[in-house]
Parts: structure tokens; C-alpha cells; sequence
């Protein structure tokens, strides 16, 4: 097939992905993975007594599932108004599928929907796309339901190192939708050089033409990895304050010009920033809407960040049946690659690759779509915090950021 980057109409859907990973971090963060093996936690709520656990599927009856997702987060057509995959899910299975990006923060979603969660209760939803940490919150709390693998065959396409996360171990309650890393992006032509290390962001002449992630994981992260601590492990409040401090002398000397969340693409496009700390398809996406391959992610060379979006049934839905066979459909090499070509992050579904040789081989041969061994050696968890953890790193970040 043709270059999908010439269609100007596939130019206007990638830009508009440019605004999806503001709603998509939100203001509750995310947990990184090492090597996609095991995705970090976070969980500042307790847990709750867990609700009854019998709930009568009704999927042989009532052919229909109820996804939630974020916004730009499956493909989509601008002239039929429809998501192609997901219509063809439909002509298959005659499941009518219901799709809402109901999902614009993990904490404003977990908010809206844990009382009736609490209780045992449907949220209307059958299906719900999360990040690590928060789904690690509602496994623990028992909030979603244990998937039957029988359903779901195609679940063995998961990428091995994503089938047993510290979150839910085993994969018995949920499988990854979508993930991407976070390291350094920027100007190339710009800049005039390579930026290997978090160190190279702090060089004079890109004073306060810098810009950094407001998510805490990540930036934090990034720095303690430059820092030599392991994420991934148990490090000390200590290690973690010294993140933080380095974050705070590079605001206050105004090498950082600012931290912020995704409009830190439209400082790159405008010239006011030079390079950052990013997400991978952020930096992809921008390459293409800009037709410019001046716009370059690397992940740093003492190591990067991974988020992951999980898939998951909630306690509650009387369709689950209904679910897994989605869940199953969406493992597909060929859907998956559908699906990868339009939201431009990793995709977890092997043979996905040789199947996206067929929409665009550029998009195939692209490493931040389909890693590489070399890069997934340098990406890292940011471990589980405790509760206390959680509200005491978070308050000492936001102090810094000014929030």
C-alpha cells in the first residue's frame, strides 16, 4: 500500500493524537516497565472491602459490549465517523459494541466510577482502559473481573515480557491495549547535535530551551536513572529527593524553561523549546504531521521509561463473555497493526510487525512501534510506592512544578 504519511487526511488524525496524551497521562501519572516486563503501581487509595464477585454473564442473550477508552485511542475514519476495526468486530461476531472515550484522567475515572465499583455494582461499562498503576489499584481492590483464557486464545500474541506484571501477576485479570516510553526528544537540525544523556539537556547553550514532563514518574524517573538509581528496585526517599532536587536547581536556573504536559509539543513546533522530556509518540507523531525528520526521540543512554494502558472487565458487567471475545479480536496480528498505524505507540501483540509490512513498511521498521532488544535493555520500572510513598513524592514534585 501507499505511504499512509502522504494522505493529508492521516496527517490531520496524527495531529490530532498531538492533544490526546494530555487527557491520556492525566494529573495522577503513570508507572514505567522495564523491558515491558513489569509496569509500576502507584497507589495512593486503600483497599476497600471487595465486592461480591457472582455476577450472572448474560452474554449468550445480550449480544452487546460497552468499551471505555481515552480519547484517539483506536482508529478512525473522518468520513464514515466510525472506528473500521471495531465495525468489522461487529460484522464478525454480531456483538454490537458501544465505544465512548469516557476515560479523560485515571484519577477523575477511578472517582467517578469507585462507589458504584464499591458496591458490586454494573458502571455500565464492560470493558475499561487504564494505566498500570491505577489498574494494579482496582486488581487489589477487587474491582475487576478474572479473565477466562479459553476465551481468549489469541491472548498468547501478548508480548512475553508483558505476561507477568508485578501489578497483576500472571495476566489473570487484564491485557495490555497500547504503551510508550519516555526519554529525551528534539530539534536535531535545531540543536546541532545528538542528545544521548539527561545530562546533555543541561548544556549552556540550551538554556531555557528546555521543557519536561509534569508526570512525576517519568520526569523523576529519567532523572534518578541519570543518577544511577534503579527505578525498578527499592530505592530510598533519599534517592528520590535527589531527583527532585536536581528538577529544582534546573527550574530555578532557568535551564528548564518550563514543566508541562502535552503542549510541550507546541513548544518544539514553535522554536520556544529545543528539546524535553517526552513520550515517544508524541515525537512520532510530530515527525509526521511536520514532515520533518529533524523531530528525534532517543531514550537516554543510562535508561528510559515505558507506560502501559491495560484492558480490563469490571466486577460488575454482565457481559464478559462479550468482553474476552473482544479482547480476543483486538489480539489479532492484522487488527492490532490497524490499530498500531493510527495511535503510533507499542503494540504488545506480536506478528503485528509483519502485518504492518502491509499498511506502511516505515511504520513496521519503526522501533518506537516495535522495539528493539537493544532498546528494551534500557527501559526501566518505576516500582510500586505505597500509599505514603505516593502522597509524600507527589506533593514533594508538585512543589517543584508549582501546583
Amino acid at each position: 500500500m501507499s505511504d499512509l504519511r502522504q494522505d493529508p487526511m492521516f496527517r490531520e488524525i496524527v495531529r490530532a493524537q498531538l492533544s490526546r496524551r494530555a487527557v491520556l497521562r492525566g494529573a495522577g501519572g503513570l508507572g514505567a516497565a522495564a523491558a515491558l516486563a513489569a509496569c509500576g503501581t502507584g497507589d495512593t487509595g486503600s483497599t476497600t472491602s471487595k465486592p461480591s464477585p457472582t455476577v450472572k454473564d448474560k452474554s449468550a442473550t445480550e449480544k452487546i459490549v460497552r468499551w471505555a477508552n481515552w480519547p484517539l485511542y483506536l482508529d478512525y475514519d473522518e468520513d464514515t465517523k466510525k472506528y473500521p476495526t471495531l465495525e468489522a468486530f461487529q460484522q464478525e461476531t454480531g456483538i454490537k459494541a458501544t465505544y465512548a472515550e469516557d476515560i479523560d484522567d485515571n484519577d477523575s475515572y477511578y472517582g467517578k466510577v469507585q462507589g458504584q465499583l464499591k458496591n458490586g455494582d454494573d458502571i455500565g461499562k464492560d470493558v475499561i482502559t487504564l494505566t498500570d498503576w491505577m489498574a494494579g489499584r482496582l486488581i487489589r481492590q477487587g474491582y475487576v473481573q478474572k479473565l477466562d483464557k479459553a476465551n481468549i486464545p489469541n491472548a498468547k500474541n501478548l508480548n512475553a515480557k508483558l505476561q507477568d506484571v508485578d501489578f497483576d501477576p500472571g495476566r489473570e485479570h487484564s491485557l495490555t491495549w497500547q504503551s510508550g516510553y519516555a526519554g529525551i526528544g528534539y530539534r536535531k537540525d535545531k540543536v546541532g547535535r545528538e542528545l544521548k544523556t539527561i545530562e546533555d539537556l543541561w548544556a549552556p547553550d540550551l538554556k531555557g530551551k528546555i521543557v519536561v514532563l509534569s508526570e512525576m514518574r517519568d520526569t523523576i524517573g529519567l532523572l534518578m536513572l541519570s543518577q544511577g538509581v534503579d527505578i525498578s528496585e527499592k530505592f530510598s526517599e533519599d534517592d528520590f529527593m535527589k531527583g527532585v532536587d536536581e528538577l529544582q536547581k534546573q527550574v530555578d536556573s532557568g535551564q528548564i524553561r518550563q514543566v508541562k504536559g502535552n503542549s510541550y509539543v507546541d513548544d518544539l513546533i514553535s522554536g520556544n523549546a529545543l528539546a524535553c522530556i517526552g513520550w515517544s509518540g508524541d515525537i512520532l507523531a510530530t515527525r509526521f504531521t511536520e514532515e520533518d525528520d529533524n523531530y528525534t526521540f532517543t531514550l537516554p543512554e543510562s535508561g528510559g521509561t515505558l507506560w502501559s494502558d491495560n484492558l480490563m472487565v469490571p466486577i460488575a458487567s454482565p457481559h464478559k463473555a462479550n468482553a474476552e471475545k473482544l479482547f480476543d479480536y483486538y489480539y489479532r496480528p492484522d487488527v492490532a497493526a490497524q490499530v498500531a498505524a493510527y495511535v503510533n505507540y507499542i503494540c504488545p501483540v506480536d506478528g503485528a510487525q509483519a502485518e504492518m509490512e502491509k499498511i506502511d513498511k516505515s511504520l513496521a521498521e519503526s522501533p518506537l512501534i516495535f522495539p528493539t532488544a537493544a532498546d528494551l535493555e534500557k527501559v526501566h520500572v518505576f516500582r510500586s510506592l505505597s500509599s505514603d510513598e505516593e502522597i509524600s513524592y507527589n506533593e514533594a514534585f508538585q512543589k517543584v512544578i508549582g501546583n
